[in-house]
């Protein structure tokens, strides 16, 4: 007995586009990248609504915006327009005709039994055919053809009329006809019959859906999109036949008459025409939302027939619409508006790449809980957004410190003083070091009591942790005070500003919880602020720079946290110009009075007696400012730092982290300084 085997099936894979979610390759969504640009744009003042549509217009260094996307889709336009002209069929008909007269000039030449008589009256209106190819055609229509290859170029003719009448109507029909038989062409007409039935039967409003089922049941193979229902079908006819309608307007006067004139050979009888011409005006009834009446203007040298022209005419049509989607300028405009596919097939497929990823971004940012929607309706950058745009910005912060000195190490992070060699539970918001023996141990113990077996390994819990407790535990009340004036949007510190206020809110909140601070804006006036207000406020123009009020606010910080060390940190670009009366008004006055000097400082040496650290932050070249802030510090023992703009954020965070002071002046400097106002 022989032994045999199967062999297994042959095996085949098929590859096509990913089509069960997302796809698996597809590059990561840069949605840090785009919060970082749309969070500087809020803080320039612009709406989160509008900054999210700006960056999905302009895009990113690897990634085409929307204006490149809508930039190639006009491009593609003016390149259809510039390559094109609409006379192609009206071209060939002529070739077609003077191809036929030569023929039967020929045979008429070479017919020796043709009678005499016969022969001159032939060649006489061969002769004597009009110039318009139109009116030529119509002449020769009762014309007795010698020659076989003329009477079969006359007869193409027609055909090709008739074809190219129903490719303009029916996508296809050019090529479908190539061979068409009287049974096909008689076909044609009972569709367009029973269509027109059917389009008038709606118009009415008398049509049912078993109408629609039995017309596609009869006629359904000329209909290859296989629509649903009557307004499906409506709608693919409407379109097409809109856009025939915009290609005749696009014609000069004298080709749109000729091409009339000559529709009435299509097939040998102007029943085609007539019935397109009654299936226009039903089309047009129904759906008068179509484009009826545009034109476009073509300069090219390659000749379209009516059919493609048609198509061209389509195609621009969506171009057009493509445009209107990327521009994203109406209401409630949104990235899914955008019909992907038409860009693939229209512009290309890398362009429906760049369109499905500005897509995900945008869904992502509104999916993640980066971006929400206000009570007033408005789109506002969230609190974790904020978070994520501060973590940003302090790793920028982070490169450029790297390397300087007075920096806190981070190591030392939390371990704000001697350890004690006591341990503790470790509780929510604590920043000691782990005591990472007991942890472990405490691990091992409970696994055990719990009836586990520590030999497989145990799980950490949040309550094994034991920290390592430090004595001397010191903790700052941060003061941040930032000039609001409108001097410091006008000069381009306004987003400087608002990324330094977000950088060290970050820094404080996320790693020296224990810290608090408060952030205090000044303008003619100061106010107490927090990150979000400060980050979507918008500069006015409001005269006046209220140090002294800012100063009283910072004060109260600090005597609402008496054990804290305070610090205090000054960003600005001006001298004072306003302060609070007793009564609780502003006065303001430029050039700066001594009052309002006068009470700035007191305020200053107040917060000196307070412990406070102090550091201005001047921003500008302005020498008489610079000696200004200069005698400030002197006189409370602070310390003046003067960065560009694009090392404000770690400049103040270098400050915070404990940057060394610099030397101390006395009172009598900045009151000489005062008396002889040189500083203005």
């Amino acid at each position: 007995m022989g032994r045999g085997f199967h062999r297994a099936p042959a095996q085949t894979n098929r590859y096509g586009r990913y089509s069960g979610g997302p796809d698996p390759l597809a590059p990561p969504v840069p949605v840090q990248e785009a919060l970082e640009a749309i969070g500087h744009d809020v803080m320039s003042g612009t709406s989160a609504e509008r900054a999210m549509r700006e960056y999905l217009r302009r895009g990113s260094r690897d990634q085409q915006g929307l204006d490149d996307l809508a930039r190639r889709a006009r491009e593609r336009r003016a390149e259809l327009v510039r390559r094109h002209r609409l006379d192609g069929t009206l071209d060939e008909v002529r070739q077609l005709l003077d191809h036929a007269v030569l023929e039967e000039r020929k045979h008429l030449v070479r017919d020796v039994e043709m009678d005499d008589d016969a022969r001159s009256f032939a060649e006489m209106r061969l002769e004597n055919l009009p110039p318009s190819t139109a009116a030529a055609v119509n002449e020769l229509s009762d014309y007795q053809w010698r020659s076989p290859a003329a009477r079969s170029d006359y007869e193409r003719i027609k055909e090709l009329l008739g074809r190219e009448l129903l490719d303009q109507r029916f996508a296809g029909m050019k090529d479908a006809l190539q061979s068409a038989t009287d049974a096909d062409r008689e076909a044609i007409r009972r569709m367009l019959g029973d269509l027109n039935d059917l389009l008038e039967k709606r118009r009415l409003g008398d049509d049912t859906a078993e109408d629609f089922d039995e017309f596609m049941r009869k006629h359904g193979e000329y209909f290859p999109e296989n629509p649903q229902n009557l307004d499906e079908l409506m709608d693919g006819l409407a379109e097409r036949s809109a856009a025939a309608q915009r290609m005749l307007n696009s014609m000069t006067p004298e080709q749109r008459e000729e091409l009339m004139d000559l529709a009435a050979q299509a097939f040998g009888s102007p029943d085609l025409m007539q019935s397109l011409a009654r299936l226009d005006e039903n089309l047009r009834s129904l759906r008068p939302s179509q484009d009826w009446d545009g034109s476009a203007s073509f300069s090219g040298d390659e000749a379209a027939g009516l059919g493609e022209a048609t198509g061209i005419m389509q195609e621009l049509a969506d171009l057009d619409s493509l445009s209107d989607q990327l521009g994203q300028s109406y209401p409630g405009a949104r990235m899914d508006d955008i019909d992907v596919d038409a860009l693939a097939r229209l512009v290309g497929e890398d362009a429906a790449v760049s369109a499905r990823a500005l897509r995900d971004l945008e869904r992502e940012l509104n999916e993640s809980g980066m971006l929400r929607r206000a009570s007033d309706g408005a789109l506002r950058l969230t609190p974790r957004a904020m978070r994520q745009l501060g973590r940003a910005l302090l790793r920028d912060i982070a490169t450029r410190q790297s390397g300087r000195s007075g920096a806190r190490e981070t190591r030392n992070v939390g371990a704000a003083g001697d350890r004690t060699g006591s341990t503790r539970e470790w509780a929510f918001g604590d920043t000691e070091p782990w005591d990472i023996p007991r942890t472990v141990s405490n691990a091992v113990l409970r696994t055990v009591t719990d009836g586990g077996d520590a030999s497989t390994g145990v799980r950490l819990e949040t309550r094994d942790v034991e920290v390592v407790e430090t004595e001397g535990r010191t903790q700052a009340a941060v003061a941040l005070l930032v000039d609001t004036s409108f001097s410091m949007a006008m000069d381009g510190r306004w987003v400087p500003m608002k990324r330094t206020a977000l950088a060290l809110h970050q820094l404080i909140s996320s790693r020296f919880r224990g810290d608090s601070l408060q952030l205090i804006a000044f303008a003619r006036e100061a106010e107490v602020i927090d990150i979000e207000q400060l980050t979507a406020k918008d500069a006015v123009w409001d005269k006046g720079t209220n140090l002294h009020h800012a100063l009283l606010l910072a004060q109260r910080h600090f005597r609402r946290n008496p054990t804290a060390q305070p610090v205090l940190l000054i960003v600005t670009d001006g001298e004072p110009t306003s302060h609070l009366d007793p009564n609780g008004s502003v006065h303001f006055g430029y050039p700066p009075g001594q009052r309002t000097v006068a009470l700035t400082v007191r305020e200053l040496d107040m917060a000196r007696r307070l412990g406070a650290q102090t550091t201005f932050f001047r921003l500008g070249d302005d020498p008489g400012l610079a000696r200004f802030i200069d005698a400030l510090a002197r006189r409370v023992g602070g310390q003046v730092v003067a960065p560009e703009l694009d090392d404000l954020g770690r400049a103040v965070v270098e400050s915070y982290l404990g940057s060394r002071d610099t030397g101390r002046g006395s009172p009598e400097d900045f009151g000489d300084l005062l008396r002889g106002r040189s500083w203005w």
